[in-house]
């Protein structure tokens, strides 16, 4: 449900206007020059280096990492491109602390890795600043690909399709390209539009076209591009939201976190964005941390995050975790929402503390709620779609569907864990399978 400007509780400029700048300005200030070069000394430059193989696109840190050190950041950049086409992105929304980082050789000696994500940031900001494009495309092959969505996924795609000298015309829904990058991720992550910017650039090899507001089912059919190319790749994510199931879940108030952090992304000023004064989030990933911090950025006097399981359990990292604590949102766990009160506007929200084992305890617990967002997960939509593995596209390790010449990745797909980095690796894999394909 939307935003309901008639909620009681639930109005915008809830802060002083000057303070808003602040509270969402960039997470990870870029590193300067010399910043650079001391987080890039740390590296031991591994030569069975551990953090490869802990990132999903396996770009090459170590090599990349020494190229800062010899002042040769263009270099650096080109080797994560070469791997991550959306290596700028990645280097900001990553969860570098459960990956490269965790496994660096520094981490397990000192509890202190190397700064990979914002040397990688460093790096390809370098790059794209200057408005370069490091790939060129080969010679046109005469193959024309279809992909369906414009995220991290079918981009990804899409430009190593491009750079093989294919002709691919991108479909989507939306009105930006982007996919969650540009509508599902904090502002406070990607700040001055980043996304766009980095669309632009990828889109500069060439021999791509995107064409918006076009959605499967509605506007095209599988069959249809198959029947119009001579690939498809479906990289649609996950357009539907779990509904609640609760009764009440429709009174006003009730939303869908991904809706309340869209219209923050796409939002011309934040301050005009109506919050609560009691916020309680439901969910344990990422899109729920995100919203309760942003919740709390915008002013909102209590958020609270509500998980059914322990901490332990949830899908968002412990890093994310400190960070919603250390912005004030409160994490409740073992908590199942039970019922939803008030008279047409959400008042409490009422849930019922379970054991380990999701057995219900018995005690409830009432908590004052205006506005309440839910994250509790999305679901595929589309008609006519390849063989699914419980709610998603069923694929191998490249990317192939049950049907013949259609490929998936992304989130609408098995096999991944709803990240924008093994995003961009199904794609660019499924890529290099298409090629070889349509090659052969």
């Amino acid at each position: 449900m939307s935003q309901n400007s008639f909620t009681p509780g639930v109005v915008a400029h809830r802060l002083p206007a000057d303070q808003y700048s602040d509270q969402f300005s960039d997470l990870h200030p870029p590193l300067n020059d010399h910043e650079a070069l001391v987080a890039a000394d740390r590296c031991y430059f591994c030569h069975d280096a551990p953090c490869i193989t802990a990132c999903p696109t396996d770009i090459d840190i170590p090599l990349f990492i020494r190229q800062i050190t010899t002042g040769t950041p263009d270099a650096a950049a080109k080797t994560i491109l070469s791997q991550n086409i959306m290596g700028g992105m990645c280097a900001r929304v990553c969860p570098t602390e459960d990956l490269c980082e965790q496994a660096c050789v520094r981490e397990a000696a000192e509890g202190k890795p190397v700064l990979i994500g914002q040397l990688q940031r460093y790096a390809t900001d370098h790059l794209q600043d200057q408005g370069v494009h490091p790939f060129e495309r080969a010679e046109a092959t005469g193959k024309t690909v279809a992909i369906v969505g414009a995220g991290p996924a079918g981009l990804s795609c899409a430009h190593r399709l491009a750079m093989m000298g294919h002709v691919v015309t991108v479909y989507d829904a939306r009105a930006k390209s982007g996919g969650l990058n540009e509508y599902g991720i904090a502002t406070y992550k990607t700040t001055n539009g980043y996304a766009q910017d980095e669309v632009d650039w990828l889109l500069a090899i060439g021999g791509i076209t995107v064409e918006h507001g076009k959605s499967l089912g509605a506007d095209m059919s599988i069959a249809d591009l198959s029947a119009r190319n001579d690939a498809v790749f479906l990289a649609m994510g996950l357009g539907g939201v779990n509904a609640l199931g609760l009764e009440g879940a429709h009174k006003d108030g009730v939303l869908d976190a991904v809706d309340f952090i869209s219209d923050l992304r796409q939002a011309s000023d934040v301050a005009n964005l109506p919050v609560g004064r009691d916020v309680v989030v439901i969910g344990g990933g990422m899109t729920a941390v995100d919203a309760a911090v942003q919740a709390k950025l915008l002013g909102a006097l209590n958020v609270t995050l509500a998980y059914r399981r322990g901490r332990e359990r949830m899908n968002a990292s412990v890093y994310e975790q400190d960070l919603a604590a250390s912005k004030g949102v409160r994490i409740m766990t073992h908590a199942v929402p039970v019922g939803l009160h008030g008279n047409g506007a959400v008042r409490e929200i009422e849930f019922e503390y379970v054991d380990d084992a999701m057995t219900g305890t018995g005690q409830t617990v009432r908590l004052q709620a205006d506005q309440v967002l839910t994250a509790i997960g999305q679901t595929l939509q589309g008609d006519d779609l390849p063989r699914l593995d419980g709610r998603k596209i069923a694929v191998d390790g490249t990317g192939r569907t049950s049907l013949s010449g259609v490929w998936a990745g992304g989130d609408c797909a098995t096999g991944g864990d709803d990240l924008t980095v093994t995003a961009v690796a199904e794609g660019r894999d499924a890529a290099m399978d298409i090629h070889t394909t349509l090659m052969s």
